[in-house]
């Protein structure tokens, strides 16, 4: 790490961490951000840091003064009002934006400033809104404004092209379709009054990190046809927004250069608190062609309740800024911008741009071991000289030998693991995404149709990826940051093979043909996602799942179902079924009595519900408040208990030739996600748990540990053979009893979990371990999902329609 930092430092310390501030970063990292410890943030595109100094002084300042409600004449009020006062001014400074030009509105964030303007700008049927590709929804949104006002909307590409030595503006533009509704009572036409046009743009795209060039609203203004054209121009005037929430951070506009008309930002995007604040900077005699309907409290100067009489404030913060400003929120800014303006805004940006440009060159030149690239990145990347048109992200995907994808949830995943925070998607900017994706219309619309929206994990959809992996920097990111993520990138997604290897598959083994296994444990979990019980034998269902095995759920009144992931405390919640007795017993250290509940339940007495759980709908049974109460207090929350009834309707099988990707939803097997059964093998086991030891010795890990075979919530452990034999199975048989196996079963973080004392503790084992050498196209895989498979004539009675601890296992 020393000599990689002092490479660095010859290239970037003239602008890497405040050499001329008044703390170097490393001090800032120390004093201001110990929350931080070994976690990597890199997100500050989505939200940035607020510094423990900064909230030190904002508690300070709220428990020694008084602030009341501006709306008043008392003293706290009027020190509100000062303060408040005192804010505008800062922002409008912020931005080098003349009072006498320009006016501050609070709102309740970015978005709200940027709604704001759609609804009261002044649209008509001959008006046009006009935005470039790389916009944020929350400016896609305005659109809805103007076509419900009858208006066009436009959207546009813009390119930079090789400046002429006449020309100082080197911009080209391409407008897309206009786009129109027909909406009732108006009529496009000659224009029957003043026409005015909104042309939006981003100053720096949160996509891609493409900084706009401020001189193109200079051009949209002053001479719009010379890069719109004359048919979009003939009617009105033009005025400019510009979405400054992301680029403000480090670049923000200045309004004394460029004659911008509203510019949109967000302070938690600046210094991290507070969150839902944000302002609009209106030019004031843009503000005069607003028009606005609603008033509220602080809007109006008068207002008589039964006859249609109001009359508005003059001020322009007055007249927009509805009902009380956040007043202790905005008395917190001012502490967030003293740590911006102790630092400067310009070094911030020089900080920042340094890590993003280091992190984009390393990235570029990382190789797989046949030559092939590891990165695409996406927006203006291609040369050294244009890094001073980019912000502090840098978007990316990554690729494989063979030039498959690696899916952006699978570098998410390890990410986390790997104690790094970033953000994946496209990051609420569709128009950035599609062009950077090379995503077409049909693709879009075929994706949303297949069930794809935002947030879900699907990332690869027909071999193209529908999003990107952002890695964003602030004031108070470190090179040691940089470093660290450029570090797990390589040591995640780099093959080193001189071939192509896809990695389709782990290379399973059936083993020889005397190798002799055995079941060595059942285990039960009646409740999903709570504790099961061990048994020496146990029947199966009539569906040939293990009786009674995840049959019961628990609900939150808002209708999801609770779920280890979500709610850990549900792992501390013991189950016991005693067949003889008819009766499931269920344990919490949170509850005082042991919870008896029949299973023979009269159904007739029970309220029958559907619900939907993993694409499938089912009959259910609840039960009563007593029992609900009883969870209730178990898990920390209010929810109900849910019984199994059965299915609506059978799902098909994915019958895909890739083993990895089967599931079992042929047949009704009560809550399970996929399969029917769970299969671990004892020896995968040991192999894991000497892996854990050998990472402890090399110093990879601080603690040893080790897992034990429970952690992985199998209904089946089976012993003999060598490790991961079970990744070769196909078929194997259990005493006289048939099953097939639906590939790997796919982990996630909830195998992290450990319970000690009541207590629920996290680490990043042993997955971390794990997708070190179970990782199969973007899924770590450790045990084997099974599906009964039953014989013709097969009858259900007596002990042969049990399973035993004991039985041998015979595989293929």
């Amino acid at each position: 790490m020393a000599t990689a930092k002092e490479e660095f430092l010859k290239e970037f310390g003239e602008h890497y961490g405040y050499p001329n501030g008044p703390k170097t970063i490393d001090q800032i990292r120390a004093t201001e951000f110990n929350r931080l410890q070994d976690l990597v943030y890199l997100d500050h595109a989505g939200a940035t840091l607020y510094s423990e100094l900064q909230m030190d002084s904002v508690f300070k300042d709220l428990t020694t003064n008084l602030y009341g409600n501006p709306h008043s004449q008392s003293d706290s009020s009027s020190a509100t009002f000062e303060i408040v006062r005192d804010a505008r001014q800062q922002v409008l400074d912020y931005c080098n934006a003349s009072p006498k030009d320009y006016t501050c509105i609070f709102t309740s964030g970015a978005t709200a400033a940027l709604k704001m303007v759609g609804e009261a700008f002044p649209w008509s049927c001959n008006s046009n809104f006009m935005y470039t590709m790389e916009n944020h929804n929350s400016v896609l949104g305005i659109r809805e404004y103007a076509l419900g006002q009858g208006a066009a909307a436009i959207a546009v590409d813009i390119e930079d092209v090789p400046p002429r030595l006449e020309e100082e503006f080197s911009t080209k533009m391409s407008l897309h379709q206009a786009q129109r509704r027909k909406v009732a009572g108006l009529q496009e036409g000659e224009p029957t009054g003043d026409v005015y046009n909104l042309f939006a743009f981003p100053s720096e795209c949160n996509f891609s990190g493409l900084r706009f060039d401020l001189d193109l609203a200079k051009i949209i203004k002053e001479d719009s046809s010379r890069i719109l054209g004359t048919s979009v121009c003939k009617n009105g005037r033009w005025l400019v927004l510009i979405d400054a929430a992301k680029g403000s951070a480090t670049t923000p506009p200045d309004l004394s250069k460029y004659p911008v008309d509203f510019v949109a930002l967000s302070f938690y995007k600046l210094f991290g608190y507070p969150t839902g604040l944000g302002a609009l900077i209106v030019r004031n005699d843009a503000a005069k062609l607003l028009k606005k309907s609603y008033f509220s409290g602080g809007t109006v100067a008068a207002s008589i309740a039964d006859i249609d009489f109001i009359k508005r404030r003059e001020g322009i913060e007055e007249l927009f800024e509805d009902g009380t400003v956040s007043f202790l929120s905005i008395a917190s800014i001012r502490h967030g911008f003293k740590i911006l303006n102790s630092l400067t805004v310009s070094a911030i940006s020089r900080h920042t741009t340094s890590l993003a440009l280091y992190t984009r060159k390393t990235l570029l030149a990382l190789r797989h071991g046949n030559g092939s690239r590891v990165c695409i990145l996406y927006g203006l990347h291609k040369s050294v000289e244009m890094c001073h048109e980019m912000g502090p992200i840098v978007s990316f995907n990554l690729k494989r030998p063979d030039g498959s994808w690696y899916g952006y949830r699978e570098v998410e995943k390890l990410a986390s693991l790997s104690g790094i925070q970033l953000r994946t998607g496209c990051f609420c900017n569709p128009g950035a995404c599609a062009k950077y994706l090379g995503l077409s219309h049909m693709d879009l619309v075929s994706n949303t149709e297949a069930g794809h929206i935002c947030w879900d994990d699907n990332d690869i959809i027909n071999g193209k990826p529908i999003g990107a992996v952002r890695v964003s920097f602030g004031y108070m990111s470190t090179y040691e940051d940089a470093k660290k993520f450029v570090d797990f990138v390589t040591s995640s997604f780099i093959s080193s093979q001189n071939h192509v290897h896809n990695g389709n598959q782990l290379k399973g083994v059936n083993g020889s043909l005397d190798t002799c296994y055995y079941l060595k444990s059942i285990t039960v979990y009646p409740i999903k996602s709570c504790g099961g019980f061990s048994a020496r034998s146990w029947p199966l269902s009539n569906y040939g799942s293990l009786k009674h095995d995840r049959e019961w759920i628990l609900k939150s009144l808002s209708g999801e179902v609770l779920t280890l992931k979500r709610v850990p405390e549900m792992g501390l919640i013991s189950t016991f079924i005693d067949l003889s007795q008819g009766m499931l017993f269920v344990e919490s250290p949170h509850c005082k009595e042991r919870l008896k509940i029949r299973l023979d339940l009269d159904f007739y007495d029970s309220t029958v519900q559907d619900i939907e759980l993993h694409g499938q709908r089912y009959k259910v049974y609840s039960y009563s408040n007593e029992t609900n109460a009883w969870f209730s207090e178990a898990v920390g929350r209010p929810c109900t208990l849910l019984r199994y009834s059965g299915s609506n309707h059978e799902c098909v099988l994915d019958k895909t030739k890739d083993v990895v990707s089967c599931k079992d939803t042929n047949s009704a097997v009560s809550f399970a996600n996929e399969g029917q059964f769970l299969l671990v093998s004892e020896e995968s086991v040991s192999d894991l748990n000497k892996r854990l030891c050998s990472d402890v010795q090399k110093g990879v890990c601080e603690t040893a540990m080790e897992v034990n075979v429970n952690r992985f919530r199998p209904n089946l452990v089976v012993s003999g053979g060598r490790p991961y034999d079970e990744d070769g199975w196909r078929d194997i048989r259990i005493g006289n009893k048939y099953f097939r196996t639906l590939g790997g079963c796919n982990r996630c973080q909830v195998i992290n979990l450990t319970l000690n004392d009541g207590q629920v503790q996290k680490s990043k084992e042993p997955l971390a371990t794990l997708a070190s050498y179970r990782r199969v196209k973007g899924r770590i895989l450790f045990g084997i999902l099974l599906k009964y498979e039953s014989v013709n004539g097969e009858q259900q009675q007596g002990d042969s329609w049990r399973l035993r601890v004991g039985q041998e296992v015979h595989t293929d």
